[in-house]
């Protein structure tokens, strides 16, 4: 009886069960080909239950809290394990297989029964050689991904674009993010020396990643490279990624110092003012939003079919005046992510890019701005 080592018997309470699921579901495809990839493989063949989870371009293993009663193990689909799990009564859960790989679920009085798959048609995640890490805490790299993301691009046309690329140089880590219309830059200083690199990773993978960090400030992550992927190291989880291939975009030509005018406006005021102008844009409408910069305030105009508003905010001026239009989504994604109590903008004329950043640059966003007819700007 070859089938009898397949047997598996593993207790875990509820709420461990499910934390782990909920990582592992972030690798499962939402279509594909390999029915395998569909599944969870839980493996409790060693001293410790692990779940993997792959989707070919990104990989999860995460180690489990439980009790291994009887070694080995089982694929089963994994979103309706999860929506089993996620339905348990809050208490101590028993997942055991038969030489079939039909899998029971029992918690008190409730039992399902599902049928599994053998792991070994699993495609297990590939080895990554731990050489040099990078290790951060998990708020740093959360916040400098939510602080870039946005402005990655949804379309595939050109896929260094949806990706955000990671450099080290000079000991400061770099994440850049563009979309042909933006692009936001975070920088930050690292506390020892390591080599310089340049890599994109996929911006669905950080995305993913963001969801699962704790986002504490005393929890770290350590970040390992290899030629063709990236591999992050938290808790009790590892999540390994592909990367996109390609060169990335030569940004540096596009960010100037020069400007004919500086800006400096309180942050919620400007993001406050721009959301209350965009009440009267519909969806997918291409309306501007007009800036009119004069000494001491800038008036902020829109126009719709809805309706029209004007506002005028105090801020400090240094230069010339302009008047030039934003697409409003474009500058309320910027300000979103920036803490900063008053910003600085820097332009130069109605047709070139707008600048906002720190005076240290740890961040920088630039937009490029929407040409205004003479009517709109009147």
């Amino acid at each position: 009886m070859k089938g009898v080592i397949h047997i598996m018997k593993i207790i875990c309470s509820k709420s461990n069960l499910l934390k782990s699921v909920n990582i592992s579901l972030k690798a499962v495809p939402s279509k594909t080909t390999m029915p395998i990839l569909e599944c969870i493989l839980m493996d409790a063949s060693t001293n410790q239950i692990k779940f993997t989870t792959n989707d070919m371009e990104l990989g999860i293993e995460t180690i489990v809290d439980g009790h291994i009663e009887e070694k080995g193990m089982v694929a089963l689909d994994a979103k309706i394990f999860y929506e089993i799990i996620r339905r348990l009564p809050d208490n101590d859960v028993t997942i055991s297989t038969d030489n079939n790989f039909v899998a029971t679920i029992t918690c008190e009085k409730a039992k399902f029964t599902i049928p599994g798959k053998a792991g070994e048609d699993f495609a297990y995640l590939p080895v990554i050689e731990k050489e040099e890490s990078l290790t951060l805490s998990q708020f740093t790299l959360k916040e400098m991904i939510r602080q870039t993301i946005f402005s990655i691009a949804v379309n595939e046309n050109n896929r260094l674009m949806t990706g955000e690329l990671f450099e080290i140089k000079n000991n400061c880590l770099k994440i850049v993010s563009l979309d042909g219309h933006r692009i936001s830059i975070r920088k930050m200083p690292l506390k020892r020396d390591y080599s310089d690199r340049k890599i994109v990773v996929p911006g669905k993978t950080l995305s993913e990643i963001s969801k699962i960090l704790s986002g504490e400030i005393d929890d770290q992550v350590s970040i390992y490279f290899t030629k063709n992927h990236i591999l992050f190291e938290f808790d009790q989880t590892m999540v390994v990624s592909r990367l996109i291939e390609g060169e990335y975009f030569r940004i540096d030509q596009m960010l100037s110092n020069d400007y004919d005018t500086k800006v400096s406006v309180n942050k919620k005021e400007f993001l406050d003012c721009i959301d209350r102008a965009t009440l009267l844009v519909r969806e997918g409408d291409k309306k501007p939003i007009v800036i009119e910069i004069k000494d001491s305030s800038m008036e902020l105009k829109i126009d719709s079919a809805m309706g029209s508003m004007n506002e005028e905010i105090d801020i400090e001026k240094d230069g010339k005046d302009i008047i030039i239009g934003f697409n409003p989504k474009f500058l309320i994604d910027a300000l979103k992510v920036i803490d900063d109590e008053v910003i600085h903008m820097y332009l130069m004329n109605p047709k070139a890019p707008c600048f906002i950043r720190d005076d240290e640059e740890n961040y920088t966003y630039l937009i490029l701005p929407v040409n205004i007819s003479q009517n709109q700007s009147r």
